[in-house]
């Protein structure tokens, strides 16, 4: 497709797209065709149009109305195409949806369907337990216990049975762990094991319950009581690295000590979505660190029985804070996304698509510049929550 047929094709769709969290027609008729006009610029199919290749495995959802992808709509339409592309690489991918206030149970109702049509799992991160972050740059949740216990039912009472994957409250275990003075731990522990339970009671979705980073708690024997108070025995296992940098090998190894410090019956998910240079070695490692890149595309074909998943939980080009120039955490940060991509080597899909699982980007490890990993030394990368 040609940028003047694109143009011509986003102008018959009438006018801009409502707010992120609603999926009208018009976003979802936008996403097929930024969707087409990359598969034409790689020589590869669009992300929905490829099949996973083992069929039990789950092919995850691509969010056609992310800011990612409106990112690359917006540039396509000012003629930055060289920008447009690269930032594909990321609104290509599956990304979790993150849930952090009220009215989250008609954004699950919303994407769940919008999946279940592109027959994909979607993924979503459960993120409003109180006194979230410990009064860091994601600061906020539920109110009170009761007001949190309200917000679950009206999230979980919208997945029915369709597939999802969830990732519960990032961070509220191990915040415990190595202090938060704010948080009561009994109050936050039983609102965890509340959390797990009912998200359990949908048949199909499948619950991870927040174990930090290996970088956090580095004896993983100290995440073993606080996890069984928080539910792990009901969940199906537990998710690391979640806005992290560390790589997927120090992650898997982490993650099998903890399981088998568990008893050896959990598994566990990674999310590996801009961990391709590894930790930074700075201050403030985990806030907007400079000189990171994409890592592993998402795919449940992980070639090890205990990890379920690479995830991309974290949503690359979202800003962990206000720190290192960066807006508030949560908010899209186009050069920060741009450079993440622009430091990622990738191999533009092509015909099956079976590394990414249907992705539109095989991952590959940048070589060293002057400037440190990868080959641009540019801005600077966000790394954060939703605040």
């Amino acid at each position: 497709m040609s940028l003047q047929l694109f143009r011509r094709a986003l102008r018959s769709l009438g006018p801009r797209p409502r707010p992120r969290r609603t999926l009208s027609r018009t976003v979802l008729a936008a996403g097929l065709l930024l969707g087409a006009l990359s598969a034409a610029a790689t020589g590869g199919a669009a992300a929905d149009d490829a099949a996973p290749t083992d069929p039990a495995a789950p092919a995850f959802w691509v969010d056609p109305d992310s800011a990612a992808a409106r990112q690359v709509a917006q540039w396509q339409r000012e003629g930055r195409t060289a920008d447009a592309h690269l930032i594909q690489r990321i609104a290509g991918q599956p990304q979790a949806v993150w849930l952090f206030g009220d009215g989250s149970g008609p954004v699950v109702r919303t994407h769940v369907e919008a999946a279940a049509k592109a027959g994909r799992t979607p993924v979503f991160v459960a993120y409003f337990i109180p006194h979230r972050d410990c009064g860091a740059y994601s600061s906020g949740g539920a109110r009170d216990a009761a007001d949190y216990r309200r917000w679950i039912e009206e999230l979980a009472s919208e997945f029915g049975t369709g597939e999802a994957y969830v990732i519960v409250e990032p961070d509220a275990v191990a915040q415990l762990v190595a202090g938060c003075p704010s948080a009561d731990a009994t109050e936050r522990y039983a609102l965890l094991a509340h959390a797990v339970q009912r998200l359990k009671r949908n048949p199909h979705t499948k619950v991870y319950l927040d174990a930090g980073n290996a970088g956090w708690i580095p004896d993983e024997r100290r995440l073993v009581d606080p996890l069984r108070r928080a539910g792990i025995a009901e969940a199906d296992g537990f998710a690391l690295n979640v806005s992290n940098h560390h790589t997927d090998e120090v992650s898997s190894a982490y993650g099998h000590r903890l399981a088998k410090a568990l008893g050896g019956d959990k598994h566990f998910v990674v999310d590996s979505s801009r961990n391709g240079n590894g930790p930074y070695a700075g201050d403030q490692p985990w806030c907007n660190p400079p000189g990171r890149a994409l890592g592993r595309p998402p795919t449940s074909k992980t070639g090890d029985p205990t990890l379920d998943a690479y995830l991309w939980i974290k949503r690359p080009g979202e800003s962990d804070g206000t720190c290192r120039g960066g807006p508030k955490a949560g908010q899209w940060w186009p050069e920060y996304a741009l450079d993440l991509a622009r430091r990622t080597r990738v191999q533009e899909a092509q015909g099956s698509q079976q590394e990414a699982q249907g992705s539109q980007v095989a991952w590959g490890r940048p070589p060293s510049g002057p400037d440190g990993p990868g080959t641009t030394a540019v801005a600077v990368i966000s790394t954060s929550r939703p605040g």
